[in-house]
């Protein structure tokens, strides 16, 4: 006598990769990035080699809301964005997936045969939620659509991930591959204009989060400042509203010769100098009295304003004013960083050996592709005795908001066994740390292992 089979069998028996495909060819994903502005689309694919793994990837595209009138994102429009441009980027990305023969394919209107994804990646949170649901729910029906399985993916443990992407990247073209990296365990950065956080990662799904923005995130106050510091007229030519680039465009326009000659402060207390200059202002390093493992940033973007208020009414800034503030909110905003991360590299010292040793600090985030930034973390770990601390950050294409990262940190959680169901939903706050009150990536309902 045949029992039925319960949902949860269906389920899992309609969605289920087969596992010799995914072992044959490597696996492949569709993967989809709606959590803000952008909204991003990926083909990506990671295959094994004799040592080591590769990747590559077929397609990435992405379209940002046009929010410039508000001077930042605003919500609907940035819904409207993905409502319009997200089904037109899953169309166009079919015809980069991989060709194949009539069976385990399908036919595009053109009449070519096209690999099947082995399951659809989607980001599922942190993020606007309405905003997060035109993605998770236009990945759901593909899956449904093609009967593949889908990770609804946590948008800050792609970040942190993504330099494994590049690392395989690499190796696409080398037929005997180093090994992934970085290895776990790292340290990661991840920084942007939400997210300020210092996460020592161990396992692919344990993140301890050793420190977090009490205020606002970095990327925010860079994005504030610029507002306040940049020109009017190169503000409004800016193409995005990702300002902080504007700036440091703006304060270094001739890239790392123009921080060639910067020194960091050798030791704490030299963190605590006051940094006197020609105009009579300075910005007030946060916590510099203090070795508490937090970042605030809101008191730099208020210092700018109130700098450039009172500037304004003694008579407006010179543009070498304006430069020279500009240089200083970044010099601030780094070093603040940087020091909270070599006191958590001086606390973790003593455990890190054997199997836990640290030797990768990893920068991802929108903020990570700047330059001025990853120069200051650099000098200030060789002189605080940290120089065998290797820093790894992806290219900036890589670095902002795409559907590659959404896609391999879906290849990675899928390798894992890890599926969401089809009940699963957006989440807006989202912890990585399996300790927090959440439960971290896998504490929202909607996870099942295979």
């Amino acid at each position: 006598m045949l029992l039925p089979a319960t949902s949860a069998t269906l389920r899992r028996s309609a969605l289920r990769a087969p596992r010799c495909v995914a072992y044959r060819r490597g696996l492949l994903t569709l993967a989809i990035e709606t959590s803000c502005d952008d909204t991003s689309v990926a083909i990506v694919e990671k295959t094994k080699k004799a040592n080591g793994n590769a990747a590559k990837i077929h397609f990435l595209e992405n379209v940002t809301a046009d929010t410039r009138a508000h001077r930042g994102i605003h919500p609907i429009i940035a819904l409207e964005s993905h409502q319009d441009h997200l089904a037109a980027l899953v169309q166009k990305a079919l015809n980069y997936l991989p060709e194949a023969q009539p069976g385990n394919s399908f036919k595009l209107a053109g009449g070519s045969h096209r690999r099947l994804p082995d399951f659809i990646s989607a980001t599922r949170g942190p993020g606007m939620r309405s905003n997060l649901s035109v993605g998770l729910e236009t990945g759901k029906a593909l899956s449904v659509a093609w009967q593949i399985p889908m990770v609804g993916v946590h948008h800050m443990q792609a970040h942190l991930l993504t330099p494994r992407l590049v690392s395989c990247l690499n190796n696409e073209s080398d037929p005997d591959p180093p090994a992934m990296a970085p290895e776990l365990p790292f340290l990661s950065i991840l920084v942007s204009g939400g997210h300020t956080m210092l996460v020592q990662s161990t396992r692919l799904t344990d993140h301890k989060v050793l420190a977090t923005s009490e205020d606002i995130a970095m990327g925010e106050a860079l994005d504030k400042s610029a507002r306040d510091i940049v020109p009017a007229d190169l503000l409004q030519n800016a193409k995005s509203t990702m300002y902080g680039k504007t700036l440091e465009k703006f304060v270094f326009p001739n890239g790392e010769a123009d921080f060639a000659d910067y020194k960091p402060p050798a030791t704490r207390g030299n963190e605590l100098a006051k940094h006197e200059n020609k105009w009579g202002w300075y910005i007030t390093t946060p916590f510099a009295n203090t070795r508490m493992l937090q970042f605030s940033y809101s008191s730099i973007s208020s210092m700018v304003g109130k700098i450039v208020s009172r500037r304004s009414a003694d008579g407006g800034m010179s543009y070498d004013e304006r430069v020279d503030l500009g240089r200083e909110v970044m010099r601030v905003a780094f070093e603040h960083l940087a020091s909270r991360t070599v006191i958590a590299l001086e606390i973790l010292r003593p455990h890190n050996t054997g199997k836990d040793k640290i030797e990768t600090l990893v920068v991802s985030g929108g903020v990570a592709a700047n330059q001025f930034l990853m120069r200051v973390l650099r000098s200030f770990l060789d002189v605080r005795g940290f120089e065998d601390i290797k820093i790894v950050a992806p290219p900036p294409y890589l670095c902002t908001d795409n559907a590659a990262m959404i896609g391999w940190a879906g290849i990675e959680m899928f390798e894992a066994g890890w599926r969401s169901s089809l009940s699963c939903r957006p989440v807006r706050k989202w912890s990585l740390d399996p300790k927090a009150q959440d439960g971290g990536i896998l504490g929202p309902g909607g996870w099942f292992r295979e």
